[in-house]
This record gives C-alpha cells, sequence and structure tokens, in this order.
C-alpha cells in the first residue's frame, strides 16, 4: 500500500512503524470474510481492510472526525483477520496506533467519558471485590441488563497449602479474583495435584489491557510496570520457573509486555525477559499431562470449547488447550463459526451492547446445535458473557478439571 504519511509523524516511533504495517496491506480484503463486526455490520469502513484505510487517512493529515474514532471503537480487536491476512498484517499494531492518535485528536461526550473512567479506574481498584459482593446482594433490584453481567458466586473453596520446590507466578489480576475466584482457586488445586506450588507476588495486579484498550496508554503502561517490577526478581533469582496465566485475554498482553515497553530504558530489557516466562496454565500443564490423567475421575462431559480469541488468535494456543481436554476426558464438540468472537472483547459489551449481544447469540446458536452439556472456556470475559445468554454451564476448563479431581479424592 502507497502511504503519504505526514513527515512530523513519520519522525515518531509510532509513525514509523505504521508506515511499516500499512506497507504490507495489499488490501485483498480477505480479512473481511472473518472479521466479526463486518459479518454483522457490513459496512467496508468496519471491517479491518476499511479502519487500516481509516488510520492511514489519519496518518496523511485527513480531518479526524467522531465517524472515524466510531470505526476504530467498534473493532473487537479480536484479530481474527492476522489468521486470515496471507501477508502478515500486524493488524493489532496498527488499530492501538490509529486508536491512540485519534482519542488525542477528538473529544468524547462527557457520558462517555465518565463511563470509561468508571470502568477502567473502578475495575482495576481494590473495590471492585466489595462492589461485586454489594451487587449480587442488590442483584434483585438491578435492571435486566446488568443482572445478566453480574454472573452468580463461585465459591473458591478451600486452597492448597502443601509447599512445593517447583514454583510458578498466577498474575493477581482485577475482575477474576472479585468475579469469579473459583478459576483461581481451581488453579491453584490443579497445579499442586502435579507437585507445583503457584504463586502471587506482592505488587502484581491488572495485567494492563483493561486501560490499554480503552485508550488510556500510561495507565496501561503503569499496571505493566507494576507486574514486571513484581515478578522480575523471582524470576531472575529462578524462584520461579514460569508466570502462569489463566485468563487467555491477560495471557496474550502478558506476552506483549516487551512489546508495549519496547522504548522505555528502564524496563525493555525486563519486560523482554518476563514476556518469555508467560504461559497458558493448558501450555504448562501440557507437560504433566500423563500424571494428571490419573487423578481425575473417569467421568467422560460432552463439551463444546469456545477458544477465545486471545487464546487462538493472539497466542494460537487453540490446538494445545482442546488437546489437554480430549486427554483428560472431554469429548469434544465441534460448532460452527468457532473462529468468530463472541462479542466480549473486554468492556466491548458494555460499550456496544447491540454489536456485543448479536455475537454473542450467533455463537450460541451454533453451539446450541451441538448439544453439549456445559460449554468450556478460557478466558472470564467470555465465560460471564456468553452465560448471561444460555442455560447451559459455562465454566473455565480448568474449573471443570478441578471438580472431576475433587470427584476421583472424594
Amino acid at each position: 500500500m502507497e502511504t503519504h504519511i505526514l513527515p512530523e509523524l513519520l519522525a515518531t516511533v509510532q509513525g514509523a512503524r505504521a508506515e511499516e504495517i500499512l506497507r504490507s496491506c495489499v488490501h485483498c480484503g480477505f480479512c473481511q470474510a472473518t472479521c466479526p463486526t463486518y459479518q454483522v455490520l457490513g459496512d467496508e469502513l468496519d471491517s479491518p481492510r476499511g479502519r487500516i484505510y481509516l488510520i492511514k487517512q489519519v496518518l496523511e493529515g485527513a480531518e479526524v472526525t467522531e465517524k472515524t474514532r466510531q470505526h476504530l471503537d467498534q473493532c473487537l480487536t479480536c484479530r481474527n483477520c492476522e489468521t486470515t491476512c496471507p501477508s502478515g498484517v500486524k493488524y493489532g499494531e496498527l488499530i492501538d496506533i490509529g486508536r491512540d492518535l485519534v482519542e488525542k485528536k477528538t473529544k468524547r461526550s462527557w457520558q462517555q467519558r465518565a463511563l470509561r473512567t468508571l470502568l477502567k479506574e473502578g475495575l482495576t481498584s481494590p473495590f471492585v471485590k466489595p462492589a461485586f459482593a454489594i451487587g449480587r446482594l442488590a442483584k434483585p433490584l438491578l435492571p435486566e441488563l446488568l443482572k445478566k453481567k453480574l454472573p452468580d458466586s463461585r465459591p473458591a473453596g478451600n486452597l492448597p497449602t502443601r509447599v512445593h520446590a517447583r514454583k510458578v507466578l498466577l498474575l493477581a489480576g482485577c475482575v477474576q479474583p472479585a468475579m469469579l475466584p473459583s478459576i483461581d482457586a481451581a488453579t491453584l488445586r490443579v497445579l499442586d495435584a502435579v507437585g507445583v506450588q503457584g504463586m502471587v507476588a506482592a505488587g502484581s495486579g491488572c495485567c494492563g489491557a483493561l486501560k490499554h484498550h480503552m485508550n488510556d496508554v500510561e495507565g496501561g503502561l503503569a499496571h505493566m510496570r507494576a507486574n514486571v517490577d513484581a515478578w522480575y526478581p523471582l524470576i531472575a533469582t529462578g524462584a520461579v520457573e514460569a508466570v502462569v496465566m489463566n485468563a487467555s485475554g491477560c495471557g496474550a498482553t502478558v506476552r506483549e509486555y516487551d512489546h508495549h515497553l519496547a522504548h522505555d530504558p528502564v524496563y525493555a530489557e525486563r519486560a523482554k525477559i518476563v514476556a518469555t516466562k508467560v504461559m497458558d496454565v493448558s501450555e504448562y500443564l501440557g507437560q504433566f499431562a500423563e500424571q494428571l490423567k490419573p487423578l481425575l475421575k473417569n467421568n467422560q462431559v460432552k463439551a463444546s470449547f469456545h477458544p477465545p480469541c486471545t487464546l487462538q488468535h493472539w497466542q494460537k494456543l487453540r490446538p494445545v488447550t482442546e488437546g489437554l481436554l480430549a486427554h483428560c476426558g472431554v469429548d469434544l464438540q465441534p460448532f460452527g463459526e468457532s473462529h468468530l468472537c463472541c462479542g466480549s472483547a473486554g468492556m466491548y459489551s458494555v460499550m456496544h451492547p447491540e454489536i456485543s449481544t448479536e455475537l454473542r447469540d450467533r455463537k450460541l446458536g451454533h453451539i446450541a446445535a451441538a448439544a453439549p452439556e456445559v460449554i468450556l472456556s478460557a478466558n472470564i470475559g467470555c465465560i460471564t458473557h456468553l452465560q448471561s445468554g444460555t442455560a447451559t454451564p459455562v465454566l473455565h476448563w480448568v474449573e471443570w478439571v478441578d471438580a472431576q479431581l475433587m470427584a476421583k479424592s472424594s
């Protein structure tokens, strides 16, 4: 693609990288076939190719309007287009650059600013846990939309107390421990069963994705630096062997710390080392597959696995996860359009509820045709979003494994 980027932008790191990405695009349109928003809206400007043109125009000095921002906002950042693209266009990087530029050149309404501030500050604050507890108490009084966003409580249960020589780090997180603490607890118990101790390092917290994807780049980077500070000493001394992620959205973000902090003279090298130690929980437990299987109750379940976009398109780990589940006795039921986003995408379901709901119902329609007993997934957002539209139980797959462990031992 030919570009004529403004000299003052081309002289920046962002501008130079954007030009490189733009020039790799041959505008073939293959991406449109797998873009969720294009499937729903049918608008060229709500496809990766259309958004690439919009970003190119902004970089070349075209007027930036609210419509420009709206089309970029409506991207789910699922990166399905990257999986499809024959030219290897790094669309995820480009949309981040484009959104940052457009955010600086436009002003949102006070209602949008208030909602975005509430979400990015509230959900990453220490008050998120009591807020969810209060919300559950008041659930019968809440509007229907909020009721569906608030899943029923799943108790964490007893946590392991054994000490093991092999140790790994878990992310302290933000929303997941408050909304569904059962996921972290299940992860700790499964790790313990194979002789590994999971730990949460003091000072770690949100992975940074929430603020970053709401265009608060500096806020996101602050979370990333805090995690690097908390983890790097333990990694450098060999006290832990990996940083194990049980939320694929967080895992996808932490894997890219080296990219996000590449130009930070203090953090670049440490972030690079941290990123090399990141493993999804399916990757890490894969080495214990033979050890794990005899520990599980022989209770084969008919399940559909919904692969989050951050697992299958960002990290390319869908085969790893599905392989482990099949080995553990899950009778996986395939369903149509499993490559498309379910519409959760972090805070997308709150910011764009109509598109999000349509994508959720489309996904659940395909899953229902497979008639599973349970729906398994690997990301807190997808789990709660899908559960809001179906009576079929939706679990993190590690919760199912944990339940089989406890059933075998009881």
